[in-house]
């Protein structure tokens, strides 16, 4: 005889996206990979020649950094000055990103930050991410970031929030005509 409090049945876990599930074993095999490689270049080169290496491409990382920010801020300066917004990234941020990886220790990681570098490689890897986000947010739920700038939320006096979707309805108005008034 059992006497206590009834449970209630396990409630099933969401499902983990791929990127949450692989992603630390990916970075965990890219260290691996990365420590292999260079005590292979340290066998056949020397310590002083990958020491050497680490320290060329963290210089070279941070004056692609230092750059790019330069670029980026001298972008926002004209664009402010002209009265205009400031245009679209124009590179910077995978220049920025490419940087980084430079300054990371690594001769992959050196490799994959050298390539962002390069404007064809920069331009394939901005329109791959622009398709993505744009698939990401089109496929997104309602109540997610993808409906977020269809939503408004009415604040009323006593406090509670009413969520709605904002419709116009003025495409057979004329620009002069009122609307009704409002009765309650």
């Amino acid at each position: 005889m059992t006497t206590g409090a009834p449970t209630s049945p396990p409630t099933a876990r969401p499902r983990r996206s791929r990127l949450r599930r692989y992603l630390p074993l990916g970075i965990a095999a890219w260290l691996v990979l990365e420590i292999w490689l260079l005590t292979q270049v340290a066998g056949a080169a020397g310590g002083l020649t990958v020491f050497l290496l680490l320290v060329a491409g963290f210089v070279a990382g941070s004056v692609v950094i230092k750059r790019a920010g330069r670029r980026a801020f001298q972008n926002l300066n004209e664009a402010l000055q002209r009265g205009g917004s400031p245009a679209r990234g124009g590179g910077n941020g995978l220049m920025m990103l490419g940087g980084l990886l430079l300054m990371i220790p690594g001769l992959i990681s050196d490799a994959a930050g050298l390539l962002l570098l390069l404007p064809p490689v920069q331009k394939a890897v901005s329109r791959f991410t622009e398709r993505a986000l744009d698939r990401s947010l089109r496929k997104a739920a309602p109540g997610t970031l993808g409906d977020a700038f269809q939503q408004a939320r009415i604040h009323r006096p006593d406090g509670k929030v009413v969520q709605g979707e904002v419709i116009r309805e003025d495409a057979g108005r004329e620009p002069g005509e009122q609307w009704p008034p409002l009765t309650r």
